[in-house]
């Protein structure tokens, strides 16, 4: 007999089916999660010459590893380090052909397991004290990330107004916040993305913290009063929601959107390699299973094209692009995808220096600032090129903290000076941008300048 989800008896059947089904898969969903990579390691490896890194993107090729700096093999250089995650049955084979060739490396993880469950304990003991003030020093979930810009949105109606630019590939809204005083419609803007990588967890962290910042500081930090008075901020706090929601449930470490591919059983499309600028160039991948997939064609993911989208709407306004990114402790701009001097390069390098020393003062710091492409590695189809081409002449990319130690697992400890010292550099940006450098009087770069 066929059931009728009308009958008030057949759609009871159909929810105790769900709850049994739900009591079953759910514990066996989190003990994927927990168990997913006890035993797994991560490698710093540097080779020294390129005899071994031919011999070192050899070895990782026929492995099956998840890099973490560089995110793709062909960017290995000498004397550049490599870190890398090697799930545990690969752990040992690795060790010794590293051994065997002589190439130096060191396991500075032992077992990624343990580092991820630190994580995890501390945000289930949080959900236990659920009445108590929301905790900026902590990592949080996508929905209580919303559920926190809802409370920014009501609670703050004179300087906030959060809206969508449209759905994620799974159907999510892709939020908004705009700061500043509501009574100035039409002032030059700043956007600041966060979260565009899903395993990079500090990103959102940062922008929760920036907004936080900015509203608390209002009443008595002169320079944030005149930064919110006089210019606008667009804070998205979750780019790549569907990643981070994955990155939460499922796979600590995943990178891409999740967006499904008809030819591959690979999902998604590296974010930040998705943008009409010299797509698919050097730094991007072509293969849907690699990190660094640069999608069917540019702008194929609903997240990229709704951030552009917008960005193509409010061009005139939005003069300072920055996007929040970890880790490698650097303050980038571009180009990523061509070794040649930015029209605006003075403006830029000046800008960058002044946000270093800023990020600096506060606990000491260092910082590395430059074009992308040489002071990180090459990529194409980046977000922060594709607004430096579309006029935004101030266009950043932070990669946060640390230098690898901990990786894309930066402690929770870590938050707070994390995001304390790049609200002064962000601040400084912004400052520097009401103060000087003829914004708006530049034209955007057209291909005039040569290679160096």
């Amino acid at each position: 007999m066929a059931l009728d989800f009308r009958c008030p008896l057949h759609a009871l059947v159909l929810l105790g089916c769900v709850i049994i089904l739900s009591d079953l898969l759910c514990p066996v969903a989190a003990y994927l999660y927990n168990n997913r990579y006890q035993g797994d390691q991560v490698f710093r490896i540097t080779p020294i010459n390129k005899e071994e890194v031919q011999v070192l993107k050899q070895l990782l090729g026929n492995i099956k590893v998840d890099l973490w700096q560089p995110n793709s093999a062909t960017l290995i250089r000498h004397n550049a380090t490599v870190d890398v995650h090697v799930r545990q049955n690969h752990t040992r084979r690795l060790r010794a052909r590293l051994q065997k060739e002589h190439i130096h490396f060191n396991v500075f993880i032992s077992n990624l397991q343990e580092e991820v469950e630190k994580q995890k304990r501390n945000h289930s003991s949080r959900r236990r004290r659920s009445d108590s003030a929301y905790d900026y020093e902590v990592y949080h979930s996508l929905e209580e990330i919303e559920s926190w810009m809802f409370k920014m949105n009501r609670s703050h109606p004179h300087l906030v107004d959060m809206f969508s630019i449209g759905r994620s590939y799974e159907g999510r809204p892709l939020y908004v916040l705009q700061l500043g005083k509501r009574t100035r419609p039409h002032r030059k803007a700043v956007w600041i993305d966060c979260g565009v990588h899903a395993r990079e967890w500090i990103g959102p962290a940062f922008c929760q913290w920036f907004v936080k910042e900015a509203l608390h500081s209002y009443q008595y930090d002169s320079v944030m009063r005149r930064l919110m008075n006089q210019l606008t901020f667009f804070i998205m706090p979750v780019f790549n929601v569907d990643g981070y929601h994955f990155s939460w449930t499922t796979d600590r470490f995943w990178r891409k959107t999740r967006s499904k591919n008809v030819k591959f059983h690979c999902r998604g499309v590296d974010a930040n390699r998705n943008w009409k600028v010299k797509w698919c160039e050097e730094g991007a991948s072509s293969h849907p299973c690699d990190d660094t997939y640069c999608g069917p064609f540019p702008e194929s993911e609903p997240e990229v094209k709704a951030v552009a989208r917008f960005l193509r709407k409010h061009k005139k306004r939005v003069k300072a692009y920055i996007s929040i990114h970890a880790y490698a402790q650097m303050l980038l701009y571009p180009y990523s995808y061509k070794y040649a001097t930015i029209p605006n390069f003075a403006c830029v390098e000046s800008a960058a220096h002044s946000a270093v020393n800023a990020l600096y003062s506060a606990y000491g710091v260092r910082y590395r600032y430059g074009p992308a492409s040489t002071t990180l590695y090459v990529s194409s189809g980046s977000s922060m090129d594709w607004a430096y081409r579309n006029g935004i002449q101030y266009a950043f990319a932070f990669e946060l903290r640390d230098k690898g130690y901990f990786g894309f697992l930066l402690p929770e400890a870590q938050i707070n000076p994390t995001c304390t010292e790049t609200t002064r550099a962000v601040k400084t940006i912004a400052t520097d941008l009401l103060k000087k450098c003829g914004i708006g009087m530049l034209q955007p770069d057209r291909e005039r300048y040569p290679y160096l």
